[in-house]
């Protein structure tokens, strides 16, 4: 192993990097306005989700409903060695070369034509890490001539592009106290924005603002209320005067000093309206019985100023959480026409089973709807608020009025806590106007316990069991119009859907599933048109680009993440599925493509 953890690259692999220097096909410099037009180009993909709207929409249309039957895998490269589970990663590719994050917080290029190995960096992970779904990464960042990425031990990495050597390391936040990072960061006007993952140990959620090419922190946003903002000045911290709130306002006592409210899943950003777009998790901890109060800024969107890290609105799905329903699903904005105007609109899936669709500016409710089949945790939502209205007895029961004070009445609650949607981002077709939403169908008995915090312990309060909803299927992929809360078609998947999805020009939809399979669906019947087996299951996100004049489509491969570590009876159903860490990555023949 060489210092900083570059894995030792072989004499194929250094020949590649010198023969594309000379060429001019090594990766150039990405741009904030590369990085803002990223929907739009067809040559490359420099952002996680295709965009920074979050859309992952193509406009490419070579492979479509037509040609699709004739797409052939040109090449599959493992990610190596012993760790092979979780691979949750969205590759990116900038001239012809594919950055991609695998388990255990590596980071691969690679040749985009070839799937030749350009180099490979492993972080050095201490022994304490404690990451609570597995050791996923989501993804990594483009911007100038370094790749981005963040790291179980909860710290920022820059690589160089062509060497894959460390150009800077920033630590976000104590991995001892719980804390770690697995989400894709983003870049957003030169500055690299990052959440935190940790709120099954009481961390105190954050969003941070580092410049891209030093690491120099910008500003910090805690996302529980009570705890003060900052940014920094010529290497000064001074309070930007948002303090998000008054401590305890919507907290007892002291709990918002370890309220949980992580950002583990990333964020989204909206050039319109300037605006960056981050969830926040389930509140510290899950016993709802310790936490009087709305408990904010937990279970919520927020729209936040990239410039300072200023609150600028929120919307909070599921006050006084009392399910580990996380509001960090991705926030995607889009438009749509009602009435002869144009409406700023932003749309959610939640972990609760409703689907929001808020306006982006200031963050009203305009509708919401349920978009799985069972939801008894709450009757509905009030029309004009957006707020649950809760189920009588949909809680489960408080410990202290137990007999022996150690378990609270058990309830069911569907969505079980891993919810109608996790974090596997959907996707939004410009040409339908419809969501394909990767949810699934579950339940759970779930009851509290008494807990206390400390420091890197486990901070639940809570039991639980999942269960399936039906004995043929789980996972749902379903199409669903945001005007209406139609759901337009679904396609039923035997374990859980835990994979993103992707659509594109050419009426597509695609996603994986446990089983292994790449998927393709007809964007507006649901036919599904083409399917390929990788070996292991796909809980990554697809994409596609364009090079030297053909269609590609990549998808990262290798089973693991949250079900198979927390999904009690669902677990057994998924439990003879092979792990894996691979990428696939498929093309038309050049007599198909037209």
């Amino acid at each position: 192993m060489l210092p900083n953890g570059l894995g030792k690259k072989s004499l194929l692999a250094t020949a590649l990097i010198s023969a594309m220097a000379v060429t001019g096909t090594a990766s150039a410099k990405v741009t904030d306005t590369d990085i803002l037009n990223d929907q739009a180009t067809t040559n490359d993909v420099v952002t996680n989700g295709m965009g920074h709207r979050g859309q992952r929409f193509s406009p490419l249309a070579k492979l479509n409903t037509e040609t699709v039957k004739d797409l052939k895998a040109v090449w599959s490269f493992s990610f190596g060695g012993e760790k092979q589970r979780g691979q949750e990663s969205q590759p990116l590719v900038k001239d012809g070369v594919m950055f991609v994050t695998g388990s255990y917080s590596r980071l691969f290029a690679i040749d985009a034509e070839t799937g030749d190995e350009l180099w490979q960096y492993d972080a050095r992970l201490p022994d304490g890490i404690m990451p609570c779904c597995d050791v996923i990464n989501r993804g990594a960042a483009l911007y100038d001539d370094l790749v981005i990425f963040a790291t179980l031990d909860a710290k920022l990495v820059a690589l160089d592009q062509k060497t894959g050597k460390v150009r800077w390391k920033k630590k976000v936040a104590d991995y001892k106290a719980g804390y770690s990072i697995s989400a894709a960061p983003l870049v957003v006007k030169g500055k690299i924005i990052t959440g935190v993952s940790g709120g099954e140990f009481g961390v105190v959620g954050k969003v941070e603002a580092y410049d891209a090419k030093t690491g120099k922190i910008q500003w910090t946003r805690p996302t529980v209320e009570g705890h003060m903002g900052y940014i920094w000045k010529d290497g000064k911290k001074t309070e930007n005067g948002i303090s998000g709130g008054e401590a305890g306002k919507t907290w007892p006592g002291d709990l918002w000093k370890s309220g949980g409210a992580a950002t583990w899943l990333g964020g989204t950003y909206d050039a319109d309206t300037n605006l960056l777009f981050f969830g926040t998790g389930n509140p510290a901890p899950w016993n709802s019985h310790l936490r009087p109060g709305d408990n904010l800024f937990s279970s919520s969107r927020l729209a936040l100023d990239p410039d300072n890290g200023k609150i600028v609105w929120h919307f909070q799905t599921t006050p006084h959480d009392g399910w580990d329903y996380d509001g960090v699903n991705e926030v995607i904005a889009f438009d749509y026409q009602e009435n002869g105007k144009t409406i700023k609109a932003a749309a959610s899936a939640d972990r609760n089973g409703f689907f929001y669709v808020l306006n982006r500016e200031n963050g009203d409710f305009i509708r919401g709807f349920p978009f799985v089949d069972k939801i008894t945790w709450a009757k509905g939502l009030d029309p004009k608020t957006g707020r649950p209205v809760y189920a009588e007895d949909g809680r489960p029961g408080d410990p202290r009025k137990s007999a022996d004070g150690k378990k609270g009445d058990s309830v069911v609650a569907a969505p079980s806590f891993l919810g109608g949607k996790n974090w596997m981002p959907m996707s939004y077709s410009q040409d339908t106007g419809l969501f394909y939403v990767p949810s699934n169908e579950w339940e759970m008995d779930i009851w509290n316990e008494p807990t206390a915090y400390k420091k890197g312990a486990a901070y639940l309060g809570a039991g639980f069991t999942i269960k399936p909803l039906n004995e043929d299927y789980i996972g749902v992929l379903r199409a669903i119009d945001p005007k209406t809360g139609e759901e337009k078609w679904r396609y039923k998947n035997y374990a859980p859907l835990w994979g993103g999805v992707m659509t594109t020009k050419g009426n597509l939809v695609f996603t994986g599933n446990p089983e292994g399979y790449l998927m393709a669906f007809d964007a507006k019947t649901g036919e599904m048109k083409y399917k390929f087996n990788t070996g292991s299951g796909i809980v990554g996100t697809p994409i596609t680009w364009e090079q030297n004049g053909e269609q590609y489509i990549s998808v990262v491969s290798g089973w693991g993440g949250a079900v198979p570590l927390w999904g009690g009876e669902v677990a057994k159903r998924v439990k003879h599925l092979n792990q894996g860490g691979s990428v696939w990555t498929f093309k038309l023949p050049k007599e198909d493509e037209k």
